[in-house]
């Protein structure tokens, strides 16, 4: 049976042109290192989650900026041949933010960032325009952390979303200047669906246990509380309880982008009517696939695609 076009998702988060150098085991300076693949991929959390959004058959709308260089047409390109709709992406003076991502052969990676124009875009809340909201359903702050001069109207942002009657969900990631729960505390009482990985999870909270930090989390304020376990899939905690997802078994190649591709199959499957339980397993399929490839975003499927794939190996959505 056919789905309906599911609803659309206003998302906001940074767009970065990213250089992928694949495999780096060592750094070795004063040499000449080997490797097999240097490309360029989509990269930015707002990027990557919306591209995923999109190539599941998401309608999606990118709030971000990117600079006024080659690296930003490119990463537009790319963006609206997904089928996002870049109205809402500024254009600003100076480079679009980069990142050089040494790759390790077992999928990790050390990052090497210039942020350019993310330094000083979005230093407003979101308008919530009724162009911006139209076939709008949620609202989706994709990495808070990422845009410096965005963090401190995340919260106020979320809650004039609220106000204007949307859904919203928030991927934290990670907090270079360790403000960690100082930021996102606030964002909290207005998320209805929060994203984290057990890393994340642990410096919001300071708790190592990924159901207590979930917990922490929800009497925080948060709705339901995602937590991100990487091979030990996910878990979930919502006002109905607790429950955890398995992972797929793949080999990894690169993890770059993947808990940004995992959020966007999150969404997508609740946006198609998937109960919580099954949502999380498409996620972890998300994530899956890819991994599999060097890139965030290379190795992801369409919706019928990504069903067909979780089929022959051995699940079921």
């Amino acid at each position: 049976m056919p789905f309906a076009q599911p609803a659309g998702v206003l998302c906001t988060g940074n767009v970065v042109f990213d250089m992928l150098v694949h495999p780096v085991d060592q750094l070795r300076w004063g040499a000449t290192t080997w490797v097999e693949t240097i490309g360029h991929s989509m990269g930015g959390n707002g990027a990557n989650t919306s591209y995923a959004l999109a190539r599941l058959g998401v309608p999606v709308r990118l709030v971000s900026v990117v600079g006024d260089d080659n690296y930003g047409d490119e990463m537009l390109a790319g963006l609206r041949s997904a089928g996002v709709d870049t109205g809402p992406v500024g254009r600003a003076w100076g480079a679009s933010a980069t990142t050089i991502a040494l790759v390790r052969s077992d999928g990790n990676r050390l990052f090497l960032h210039k942020p350019g124009v993310n330094l000083h875009a979005l230093p407003e809340p979101v308008e919530f325009s009724r162009s911006r909201m139209q076939g709008v359903t949620r609202f989706h702050v994709a990495n808070p952390f990422s845009l410096p001069a965005f963090r401190p109207h995340a919260a106020e942002s979320l809650r004039r979303a609220r106000a204007a009657g949307l859904q919203t969900s928030l991927d934290a990631a990670w907090d270079s200047q360790g403000r960690w729960i100082l930021d996102v505390g606030p964002c909290l009482p207005y998320v209805d669906l929060l994203f984290v990985n057990e890393e994340e999870a642990h410096m919001l909270t300071n708790l190592e246990d990924p159901s207590q930090a979930a917990r922490a989390l929800r009497e925080a304020g948060a709705g339901t509380v995602v937590v991100k376990l990487g091979p030990q899939g996910c878990l979930v905690l919502a006002s109905g309880g607790e429950f955890s997802a398995p992972a797929f078994n793949v080999d990894v190649v690169d993890t770059t982008g993947a808990g940004d591709c995992f959020a966007g199959g999150f969404i997508a499957a609740l946006h198609r009517g998937l109960p919580l339980r099954d949502a999380a397993g498409f996620a972890n399929a998300v994530g899956a696939l890819s991994v599999r490839r060097v890139g965030s975003v290379a190795g992801l499927l369409s919706w019928d695609e990504t069903q067909e794939w979780i089929g022959m190996h051995g699940g079921r959505v």
